[in-house]
């Protein structure tokens, strides 16, 4: 179970036996309380300052039996508790393209949960960026199925291996923030099988022991009470033998809807369950064998991890440590992407000694937005700061805001160098929480945390508590322009164009339109979210000691209009096959930048690649070699697409990709399988996956632009 069969020292006989003799001990009460949260968001407010996760929310276990809690702490920039490692967040990783990578995340982010007190991590996001209105983009890994499944797949199998419960989330179609508590989304099971679905079941074959249903409607029922998707899908075909939880305060609507479906716990308080279910049992309305069945999911869990060996002792240093804070700058310097670059701006001289630094996010830590992600960490390194520890008192670092528009002028005509910083923080996107719901009972969260109160016997205080809320309002939700801000362009197009040694440099979560500002500044850097080290990392990247190695885990459109349709208003939506670069090749619109797109300080050649089946899967071999100057890494991508097909597909569908570090001069030979699963099409006459005899078009090359790839056929049948 959950891949730790060869480690755990029971064996899945002696864990069903366990489960089994602890069951038959629980009383009926014992067993329903197992089934939800007992978050005092209060409490945590007038002892943390910090109502939202600052310790553990825990279930509440069986104490009589000895059985734990699930004790939960929140992600996915890192541990949210406390004073922990944050990380750049989820789409800036997503960039990297590197497995090892993000390994290396998850395994910093299981030490830290444990020397917390944590069992589980409700930090594995892999909602598909269907489009980059999406307020919390910045959580998930990017626009592609295949490239989502496989870094939630490394943060998964890491986060575990320190008997962490990986929790992947949020299960499923919940990608509009706005209107998240009511939205119904509507599509036919191919789309869901081939686009919004293979990622979960990815994790899920990786040993993920929980997953968290999503709040918005599936095809007309919610997602924490859909029996297609917690039990037809997640276990009768992928076979899960973990437990859900309902996302937090609106997963569940309906008691008995709720547990008939599959959903194991209700988190974080019981507005649904504990009191109401145990009432449903006693009343016949649910069978006490569907509450058992709960419950031996949740033992068999906590048998297995518990019963697995530690890997290290966990202590309160670890947290935010000189590694780990170490790794975060590292991950910060191989996430950014350089995606223009002309004249070889990039890198700048370390010559300088005069650097004018524009825009106000230069001057100001952010991080990414202030919902259940945010982590207070014990330092956030902001650009100025960085550029003083770089150089020391040697460089004179001048900082101009996007109300001294003449002021910055006039310093970049004096200036060495020009670094613009602009784009988005917390007020621009993110998580959002509103009392208001225009197709409800005007559902709040305030009035959800009364209820969990009153169903666990408790009369809060009554004072005034802040949600989700910070510097004075509250913050995020979906983006309704994708530009930068009026004021931010004006700044670009007023001294972009006056040092030729200028850079834009972009901080975010997800997609920023350049058209209104692009050509009048030579150089462009996706610096992300980046978190608490990323002001030391910018520096290192400008100034030629890392190489940009990031790609493009997004398209940038050249118009919004190039995208599929995106409303948080509507009360229901039709998903298709077709979003991200799968949608513009179909409507035949060029990018400003294509998906897995990203410069290098050095140049790469390409050979000729060769294709190979051997039994389920197709070998694709080519050499890769640096041609330049200066150590890098390259992302060779590998798309595949079938000559004449049957049915509609997309044209091409990234299927593999590989990250490849080489020393100057170096050459390598790399090899990336692509299983022949991947290249199946899900019938929804059939109800099966069909591999469709033919000939399939392998594209390998640098990024998903047809300019960048070369193709070989190969026949398969």
């Amino acid at each position: 179970m959950f891949n730790k069969e060869k480690n755990c020292t029971l064996t899945r006989e002696q864990v069903e036996e366990k489960a089994q003799a602890l069951l038959e001990q629980m009383t009926l009460k014992e067993k329903v309380w197992m089934l939800n949260g007992n978050w005092d968001p209060i409490g945590s407010y007038q002892k943390y300052s910090n109502l939202y996760n600052p310790i553990p929310i825990e279930t509440n276990g069986c104490p009589r039996l000895g059985v734990s809690t699930i004790a939960f702490s929140d992600g996915p920039r890192g541990i949210v508790m406390g004073h922990s490692t944050c990380f750049p967040v989820s789409m800036a990783r997503g960039a990297s393209f590197d497995r090892d990578l993000e390994k290396r995340v998850g395994d910093v982010i299981g030490q830290e949960a444990r020397a917390q007190g944590a069992n589980y991590f409700g930090g594995v996001c892999i909602n598909l960026l269907r489009h980059p209105s999406w307020g919390r983009s910045q959580e998930t890994y990017g626009e592609d199925p295949f490239h989502i499944g496989e870094m939630g797949k490394s943060l998964t199998e890491s986060v575990q291996e320190h008997n962490v419960i990986a929790c992947i989330k949020h299960y499923a179609v919940n990608n509009i923030e706005n209107s998240r508590f009511w939205v119904n989304v509507e599509a036919d099971e191919r789309t869901m099988r081939e686009v919004y679905l293979p990622h979960f079941k990815k994790s899920i074959d990786a040993g993920a022991a929980s997953v968290m249903g999503a709040y918005n409607l599936f095809n007309g029922d919610q997602c924490c009470e859909s029996h297609f998707l917690l039990t037809e899908v997640l276990r009768d075909d992928w076979g899960f033998e973990g437990f859900t939880i309902s996302d937090f305060g609106a997963g569940v609507r309906h008691t008995k809807k709720a547990i008939d479906a599959g959903l194991d716990i209700e988190m974080p308080m019981p507005i649904h369950y504990q009191r109401n279910l145990l009432k449903a049992v006693e009343d016949g309305e649910v069978a006490e064998e569907t509450i058992d069945t709960a419950v031996l999911r949740i033992l068999r869990t906590l048998l297995v991890f518990e019963n697995t060996p530690e890997k290290m002792t966990y202590t309160s240093d670890l947290v935010a440590s000189k590694e780990h804070t170490e790794l975060a700058r590292e991950v910060a310097e191989k996430t950014m992407v350089l995606i223009k670059n002309e004249g070889h701006v990039l890198p700048f001289s370390k010559d300088v000694k005069r650097i004018l630094v524009a825009g106000e996010l230069a001057n100001k830590a952010n991080t990414g937005d202030a919902g259940s992600s945010r982590i207070d960490a014990p330092y956030v390194v902001i650009l100025v700061e960085g550029l003083h520890n770089y150089f020391g008192d040697d460089v004179e670092v001048v900082f101009c805001d996007e109300s001294e528009l003449e002021k910055a002028a006039d310093e970049a005509t004096r200036a060495d160098g020009v670094i613009i910083m602009v784009g988005n923080d917390l007020h621009d996107e993110g998580e959002y929480v509103s009392g208001d719901d225009p197709h409800e009972d005007d559902f709040s969260f305030q009035e959800a945390i009364a209820i969990g109160y009153e169903n666990m016997g408790i009369t809060p205080p009554d004072i005034d508590m802040p949600f989700f809320e910070h510097d004075g309002g509250a913050v995020g939700g979906d983006r309704v322009n994708l530009s930068l801000k009026p004021g931010q362009i004006d700044l670009i197009r007023r001294i972009g164009g006056i040092n030729a040694n200028t850079v834009v440099v972009l901080v975010g979560g997800g997609t920023i339109l350049t058209k209104e500002w692009d050509d009048v500044v030579p150089a462009i850097l996706y610096g992300w979210y980046s978190g608490m080290e990323g002001g030391n990392a910018l520096p290192r990247v400008l100034f030629g000691d890392v190489n940009p190695s990031g790609k493009l885990p997004f398209t940038i459109p050249q118009d919004q209009s190039h995208l599929p349709y995106f409303s948080n208003k509507d009360a229901s939506i039709i998903y298709d096959l077709y979003h991200g670069y799968s949608y513009l090749e179909k409507h035949g619109y060029t990018p400003a930048y294509p998906y897995g797109f990203g410069l290098s300080y050095t140049t790469w050649e390409y050979g000729e690649p060769q294709l190979e089946k051997r039994g389920n899967q197709v070998i694709v071999t080519l050499g890769l070699k640096n041609t330049g100057g200066v150590a890098g890494a390259e992302v060779i991508q590998v798309y595949v697409g079938i000559a004449h097909s049957a049915v509609d597909r997309q044209k091409k569908l990234l299927k593999g990709f590989e990250k490849v570090y080489l020393e100057p001069g170096e050459s390598t030979t790399v090899t990336i399988p692509v299983d022949l699963d991947e290249l199946r099409y899900f019938s929804n006459e059939q109800r099966k996956w069909i591999l469709e005899p033919g000939t399939y078009r392998f594209y390998v090359g640098s990024s998903s632009a047809d300019a960048d790839l070369q193709v070989k056929e190969i026949e398969i049948g």
